[in-house]
């Protein structure tokens, strides 16, 4: 029985990646030193996945920032506004991008689906040259390779890329994004071309739209992406993988069709009218990876649970084409419980962060192969059964921005949800260096008293300030202050 990760955090276990981009937007050490931290992180995690006897372990999964961006940069879909030239995208544009400058602001920053994660959102239009521009995956494959690991390069997949984009600035809100596949899928095959020659036996692309309600021709995309991909992706074995949600009946019925793929993930913690759909139409000869320990959540999984459900699998994919697989990337979740030094040992046994994760992945697969570790798998049905029976488990709370959504978020108040309380949505974005004029603060706001009432408005900074330098925050702060003080007037003089 193989074992399978979807992907793994990219912060490191004591934040490195963290500490080293802020060292390095602040000036502090060069793209050498971010490269170096990048490159042990990497080096890590596949060795951990490695050791812990993980067979299809993931790679271009490691970001900078987010996956989508990345993919934007390996597709050279660079907005104008930030004067690249062409070549290979280096940390300049690709953080003007992701942060914006002195001189221009960042692209749009929204939810990655459900998550509490974030992605820069794709500005397409009819005139966009896309070239291909960031080699990132080849490199990522080869180094893990001359590790000594063999990977699955993972990509965002062409049509959920387009699906999540939006159209640019000055172009028709109706344009069809998806009528750019032609002009994508030439790059997507230049990259596997590189992927094939550097040795790569699997290939996976995350296409998790498929779990939106899509509509008949969004559908029919996917069916000519992977037909126009099939004769690129020969001698490769693709997955496709889709993750949060149960995978609608129709878009299931096009995801299994889809030629030139070997198989599929799926989440079967959050999918559970997916899995009544593989039992009942999965085609034979296709790999099933299934995701049955929960990427998104710190608890450890119930292991007699998932043998149970892997079991009833078993008979309708066959033994050799059953793969255990985590429900999405485990990017979600925290890195590693063995730094967790103040946590008491029945808190601590319920938990499982990402490293904890791939270790029940592998025990879960060798169970399923008679190689049972009966003392694991006695110690989680204890911790199972004590969390359950304790009345120390609480809620969590999810706190929201909006500063670089568009105002998406407040969209539900114009749809006659009535609030009460205060709402500061934020009105800038600290995690660009760029000073926000007070005209444009000024501009975002009145957007906000489109839906807000002017008594439950609070105008504020849409996160902590303390990424930021003074000489960022003080100016921002006066022309935020402006703003609202303009905006005061302007009220005023108008009743």
């Amino acid at each position: 029985m193989a074992s399978h990760i979807v992907g793994y955090p990219r912060m490191g276990p004591k934040r490195e990646l963290k500490f080293a981009l802020e060292s390095f937007w602040d000036g502090k050490s060069g793209a050498e030193d971010l490269q170096k931290v990048a490159a042990d992180l990497r080096s890590s995690i596949w060795k951990q996945m490695s050791d812990a006897g993980i067979k299809y372990i993931p790679s271009n999964t490691f970001s900078y920032y987010d996956q989508v961006l990345d993919t934007t940069a390996m597709l050279g879909a660079v907005p104008a506004r930030y004067n690249w030239n062409g070549g290979e995208i280096g940390f300049d544009t690709y953080f003007s991008m992701a942060r914006g400058n002195a001189s221009v602001p960042a692209m749009e920053m929204t939810k990655w689906f459900d998550t509490n994660y974030h992605f820069i959102v794709p500005e397409l239009g009819p005139d966009v040259k896309f070239s291909y521009a960031s080699h990132k995956a080849v490199t990522e494959y080869k180094e893990a390779k001359a590790l000594g690991v063999d990977t699955v390069p993972v990509f965002v997949g062409p049509v959920s890329y387009l699906l999540l984009s939006k159209p640019a600035k000055g172009v028709e809100k109706t344009f069809d994004l998806l009528s750019l596949l032609d002009k994508i899928l030439p790059i997507y095959k230049e990259v596997i071309a590189e992927l094939k020659e550097a040795g790569a036996t699997w290939i996976q692309f995350d296409e998790a739209t498929l779990v939106k309600d899509l509509e008949a021709y969004q559908l029919e995309a996917f069916t000519k992406a992977y037909s126009a991909l099939e004769s690129a992706c020969s001698g490769l074995n693709v997955i496709v993988a889709t993750y949060f949600a149960d995978v609608p009946a129709e878009a299931f019925k096009t995801l299994t069709s889809l030629p030139g793929v070997s198989g599929y993930t799926f989440d079967l913690v959050r999918g559970e009218k997916t899995l009544g759909l593989i039992k009942s139409s999965f085609p034979s000869g296709k790999y099933l990876f299934a995701g049955v320990v929960d990427g998104r959540n710190i608890w450890a999984n119930d292991l007699a649970g998932s043998v149970a459900v892997l079991e009833s699998l078993e008979g309708v994919v066959g033994k050799d084409k059953l793969v255990v697989s985590t429900s999405c990337s485990l990017l979600h979740t925290a890195v590693d419980l063995v730094n967790e030094t103040k946590l008491d040992d029945e808190i601590k046994s319920w938990l499982a962060f990402a490293a904890q994760k791939v270790v029940e992945v592998d025990a879960l697969a060798k169970a399923l192969a008679g190689q049972k570790d009966e003392a694991y798998f006695s110690t989680n049905a204890a911790a199972q059964a004590s969390r359950k029976s304790s009345p120390r488990v609480t809620n969590e709370a999810v706190q929201k921005t909006n500063s670089r959504s568009d105002e998406k978020l407040l969209s539900v108040f114009r749809e006659g949800v009535k609030y009460g309380a205060g709402i500061g949505p934020g009105v800038y974005d600290i995690h660009s260096p760029r000073i926000p004029s007070m005209e444009e603060i000024h501009d975002r706001i009145n957007k906000m008293l489109a839906v807000l009432e002017t008594n439950i408005l609070w105008v504020n900074p849409d996160c902590g300030l303390k990424t930021r330098k003074y000489g960022e925050v003080k100016p921002a702060l006066q022309n935020m202050v402006a703003a609202a003080k303009k905006l005061r007037a302007e009220l005023a003089s108008a009743k």
